[in-house]
């Protein structure tokens, strides 16, 4: 376990020194040719232009509040033979935003419900009884990168009680951004509407159980549709002051789309907000 720990440490290491050193250099770069209309801008935007260097300048602008109980939509890319955009482009081509997913039915969403409903016996939860089985079986749940172990049950039920932990300070003390380590990230899709697309969903499922009024999502990506629509002919600071002025009319996808991998059983009754 310590040695799997230490590889994933080295690894993270090793790829956010290559980001440093070689990666936001070239983006840097990239993105300055774009931004003066230089040889090689119009391949750069062709390619997505770089995301950080449009997330270092456009920086809270980016931040969209949002209702946690309309943010019901998710990028799956199931829909579109499971090939995903690249994280490192800001700007996505594709029918992405078409196949989309069902949070109110997701795993972490029925993960914060079970553990809310079951939070006098924790041994009741769907959860737990996957954890035991996989003990029981001589495999149990582990995690590398946290670095955690589950291979007694009590070890099991004080993980699933740190969830309840953080839910229930949630419902004392609000949202906050700064405890999660990564941010709610969202895409726009070419309609601009907003689409989850990569981590925090425990936290999202925990404001969506709680139901709180907003919570601040972070923009990572823009469907290429939007992007033309909303820059049109604009560069550099031009384009991206348009692009922060739109963000601000958009709003959650809540509809299905045409490309969605499951079938759309609807809407769900949430709890009553606490």
């Amino acid at each position: 376990m310590k040695w799997g720990i230490r590889r994933a440490l080295w690894q993270t290491s090793l790829r956010d020194g290559f980001q440093r050193g070689v990666g936001m250099p070239l983006e840097e770069a990239l993105y300055r040719r774009w931004a003066h209309e230089k040889a090689g801008g119009q391949w750069a935007e062709r390619h997505g232009l770089p995301r950080r260097s449009i997330e270092a300048r456009l920086g809270r602008a980016l931040v969209v509040q949002v209702d946690p109980r309309a943010l019901i939509r998710d990028l799956n890319a199931k829909g579109i033979d499971g090939k995903r955009p690249s994280s490192s482009a800001f700007i996505w081509d594709g029918d992405w935003d078409r196949s989309r997913g069902d949070l109110r039915r997701g795993s972490r969403y029925r993960f914060i419900s079970d553990l809310d409903e079951h939070r006098d016996d924790l041994t009741q939860t769907e959860r737990f009884r996957q954890y035991r089985s996989r003990l029981e079986s001589g495999h149990p749940w582990s995690s590398y990168q946290q670095g955690i172990l589950l291979d007694t049950e009590e070890k099991i039920l004080a993980y699933l009680r740190t969830y309840l932990g953080f839910l229930d300070d949630m419902a004392t003390r609000g949202f906050d951004a700064e405890l999660g380590k990564d941010d709610l990230g969202v895409a726009v899709t070419r309609d601009g509407h907003l689409l989850k697309i990569n981590r925090g969903l425990h936290r999202l499922a925990m404001a969506q159980r709680l139901g709180l009024r907003s919570i601040p999502v972070v923009v990572r990506a823009v469907h290429r549709q939007w992007w033309a629509r909303v820059v049109e002919k604009a560069r550099g600071e031009a384009a991206l002051a348009r692009v922060a002025d739109a963000l601000r009319y958009t709003t959650p996808e809540t509809l299905p789309g045409e490309l969605d991998p499951g079938e759309d059983l609807g809407p769900i009754e949430w709890p009553a907000p606490r």
